[in-house]
């Protein structure tokens, strides 16, 4: 479409024109005719390669680039997912120095599919070429919540009541914070995001099939969640607060940027009120005749703080630095008591009441320094990063009992250290190939201490050599990767790859009485991938991808010291699994017309050497308050890899805009469990094939300018394992936002689970003799109110493209034993 020369029409300032020309304009989407947000605009000088001036539209798809000199100039608009658009032969002279281009067409690129806006500003759900992006920043029922409370909202991610976060229901995921990993993720990773205010939030992206330039951890996928920062230039800021009956937030983000340098700061308290949760356990084992069962009740509380601030800044064009720091911390306390019964053939009936004291205090911090050199050639470029985590965890507990046996205080302190160098080198060959090739190193030391402390006659603690243990992990972890892309003409692009790496593990117990070995493993894995995508239509995609992926087990898994702190149900670790290893391949459709979209993916994912929690009752020797050596029957859990999975599912996201005010978006993701367990465990595992699911719905109103309510309906099937089920969930959100002080601030009120108080979530072994039943109630509803307010004077410019080191961990615990853990890749 020509582009025409206009006289200047309204929309911007009116008063003395600006020293020197402007070139002004409107751009837009060719195939919904709505304007782009934040899209690039460049002008050059006729002749030259270098730009000198640029801009980012505003809300409205508008630009204003002032100051030009006169002379001949082009303009350039680029947004991810769209083709260049390039406006040349623009003349500023003495006598006509502001040109009004109007509108500027920008059609979306036919090699690959197009950020789709579901409204007319930036969708709340965007699909694009390599991940699936959840907006929490547009998101009405986010105010007042924490980061688990968005994630429950992110087509095919699910969150169960634990917090522990799944991703087309495998716990295999790797959860990065701004493309990075953070060593709080690591340690407890539910309990984090439960401390995360949402308010610092501004979207989540999800990758289901990572290529190889990604760490080969994590079997399900990739999320990463991007918090607030404006990349924009001047002073600006905004404060957050929120309370309710179940938490309460403030955040605080600042951010400048001039010339050369840029600052950000940002920081975020969460506290959570004091909840009394309710507990239901009772256990048999048919073949040893025993049975157990108790009632308990606990009070919680917690509070939680983050904060970070980066420095970045640019040498020149070619060259750039920039250095992050982000420490996280905070503290839980639980308080509680059960009654218990329990009945073996060799004691009889024994009931006894336990009190329990227990307070956990983490901190954690991340410091990353990237630096990026780009050649003279265009998109050629190399960047060398490096991070630091640290993280020291404290765990204290106090556990009374009535006669059943001894009473015991302990003490377990963690230290975690990791370091990461990685460099990455891009390559355009030509207008048909790119190369991309890297190489990183992660070193993990890990030191886990526990001290137990058992009553004298006089009832003092004295410290207990014979089950104190100090473990000490290490981990190394070398790989290497090429990734080559080629777009042909036709509309397809094809992407190989492959990844290699080198897994070197160690492990050592302090404790020689324990009879623990050390632990010595090593492996080498070969991780190819494969993306091929065709462009049907400028709206329609159609993309083929095969992804190899593995699992590495964590600590908790391997650590074969057994943890007695509940007298009959105790952990221990298996020093001898072997990582999972998976390998996905999937079919994806998307297609949008106008202002709705479909996304729809078949997939098939083989599993090996599937890690799962193993329940068994066991012997266990030990002392009593009265100094007799008992033994008894207890509930051992342990970890094993307990055969293999082959899993089909389907997912399936549509969203579509009615009456130019109402906005319904739906998602559901089914699939199969079949474990087809080892020869060992046949007589104890289920091998029967289930059907598990995710899926929400919800709806936005936009019931003036400034004014819009939101729900949220999500629902969870039970999570199957070889030897039963985990809990289902649900969840029901209202909310409302209005924004005040002509958009700089805003007030909303968010309802969790109105109709419900408390809600029950059930556990369940079947396996062979053992039977175990678990039932948790826990506080859910909620309301809760928050404010917003925008400050300082900024101008926008060209956002800077970042890299930085970005850690696959390890496959971690969940809330039930189960299967858990992250995997991941690096952050661009």
């Amino acid at each position: 479409m020509p582009i025409i020369a206009q006289a200047q029409q309204g929309g911007f300032p009116q008063g003395p024109p600006p020293a020197g020309g402007s070139i002004s304009g409107v751009v837009i989407d060719s195939v919904t005719r709505k304007p782009l947000d934040y899209a690039t605009v460049s002008v050059y000088k006729a002749g030259v390669t270098a730009p000198v001036s640029g801009s980012l539209t505003d809300a409205k798809g508008a630009f204003k680039i002032t100051n030009l000199q006169p002379g001949e100039y082009r303009v350039q608009a680029t947004f991810l997912g769209y083709a260049t658009k390039s406006v040349n032969n623009i003349q500023i002279t003495p006598t006509k120095k502001d040109i009004n281009l109007g509108p500027v067409i920008v059609p979306p690129n036919a090699k690959m599919l197009a950020d789709v806006q579901i409204t007319g500003q930036r969708a709340l759900v965007e699909n694009r070429i390599d991940k699936l992006v959840f907006n929490a920043e547009k998101d009405v029922t986010s105010t007042g919540g924490n980061a688990a409370d968005i994630l429950r909202k992110v087509p095919m991610v699910s969150v169960d009541m634990d917090g522990n976060v799944a991703l087309r229901g495998s716990q295999n995921v790797r959860i990065l914070i701004n493309g990075k990993p953070s060593g709080a993720l690591v340690t407890n990773a539910a309990d984090v995001l439960k401390s995360m205010p949402s308010d610092q939030i501004k979207n989540i992206e999800v990758i289901t099939a990572p290529s190889a330039k990604y760490d080969a951890e994590g079997s399900a996928g990739i999320i990463n969640i991007v918090t607030k920062k404006k990349e924009i230039s001047g002073f600006s800021g905004s404060v957050t607060g929120s309370v309710g009956t179940r938490q309460s937030n403030q955040s605080a983000n600042i951010n400048y940027n001039k010339n050369k340098l840029s600052l950000t700061g940002n920081f975020g308290y969460n506290t959570g009120w004091p909840q009394t949760t309710y507990t239901s356990f009772s256990s048999q084992n048919t073949d040893l005749g025993t049975n157990s069962s108790s009632e308990g009740r606990n009070t919680s509380n917690r509070h939680f703080m983050n904060g970070s601030a980066s420095l970045g800044y640019d040498f020149n064009d070619k060259n750039s630095f920039s250095s992050s720091f982000n420490l996280r911390g905070g503290a839980f306390k639980n308080d509680g008591s059960t009654v218990n019964s329990n009945y073996s053939p060799a004691d009889g009936l024994v009931n006894y009441t336990a009190l329990t004291s227990n307070k956990f205090n983490v901190s954690n911090f991340d410091w990353n320094n990237d630096f990026t050199h780009k050649f003279a050639k265009e998109g050629e470029e190399i960047s060398i990063a490096a991070q630091w985590t640290h993280g020291t965890n404290d765990v204290n507990y106090l556990n009374e009992y009535t006669g059943f046996t001894q009473n015991e205080r302990a003490q377990n302190n963690g230290v975690n250290n990791e370091y990461t160098i990685q460099t990455d080198y891009v390559l355009p060959i030509n207008k048909v190939f790119k190369l991309e090739t890297g190489a990183k190193t992660i070193i993990r030391r890990i030191t886990s201490e526990y001290d137990f402390y058992n009553p004298d006659a006089s009832g003092n603690y004295v410290f207990n050599p014979a089950t104190s243990n100090i473990y000490d992990y290490d981990q190394d972890v070398y790989s290497g990767y090429g990734l080559l892309t080629t777009s042909l003409k036709s509309g397809y692009t094809l992407q190989f790859g492959a990844r290699v790496e080198n897994t070197q593990i160690s492990g050592n117990s302090g404790n020689s009485s324990v009879g623990l070995s050390p632990l010595n493993n090593s492996y080498t894995n070969f991780v190819p991938s494969f993306v091929i995508s065709k462009a049907l239509t400028p709206t329609q995609t159609l993309k083929l991808s095969y992804s190899k992926r593995i699992q590495r087990p964590s600590l908790q898994f391997l650590n074969p010291f057994r943890n007695t702190a509940n007298p009959l149900n105790q952990t221990q670790g298996n020093p001898e699994l072997s990582p999972e290893i998976s390998q996905t391949v999937e079919l994806n459709y998307s297609t949008f017309i106008k202002t709705s979209v479909i996304n729809a993916s078949v997939y098939y994912r083989k599993t090996n050497d599937i890690i799962e929690s193993y329940v068994s009752t066991v012997p266990f020797t030990t002392v009593d308050n009265d100094g007799n050596t008992v033994t008894r029957d207890v509930s051992l859990t342990n970890y094993l890899n307990v055969g293999k999975n082959n899993s089909i599912g389907a997912t399936l996201f549509g969203s579509t805009e009615l009456f130019k005010v109402l906005t319904i978006r739906g998602n559901i993701n089914a699939f199969t469990y079949k474990p087809q367990v080892i020869s060992s465990l046949l007589p104890v595992g289920n091998q029967s094939t289930y059907i598990q699911y995710n899926a929400f719905i919800s709806g936005t109103v936009k019931l003036s300018s400034t004014l819009s309510a939101e729900t949220f309906l999500i629902q969870n099937s039970a999570r199957r394992t070889f030897q039963g089920s985990n809990p289902a969930f649900n969840l029901f959100v209202i909310g409302a936002k209005k924004d005040i002080f002509k958009k700089k601030g805003s007030v909303g009120i968010n309802i969790t689970q109105p109709f419900q108080d408390y809600k029950d979530f059930t556990s369940r072994i079947n396996s062979g003799a053992l039977t175990q039943y678990n039932r948790f109630s826990v506080p859910f509803r909620s309301f809760g109110v928050s404010f917003t307010y925008n400050f300082g004077k900024t101008t926008f410019g060209p956002p800077k493209k970042k890299r930085g080191v970005s850690n696959d961990d390890l496959k971690q615990g969940d809330g039930n034993g189960g299967q858990g853990g992250q995997g991941g890749g690096p952050g661009r």
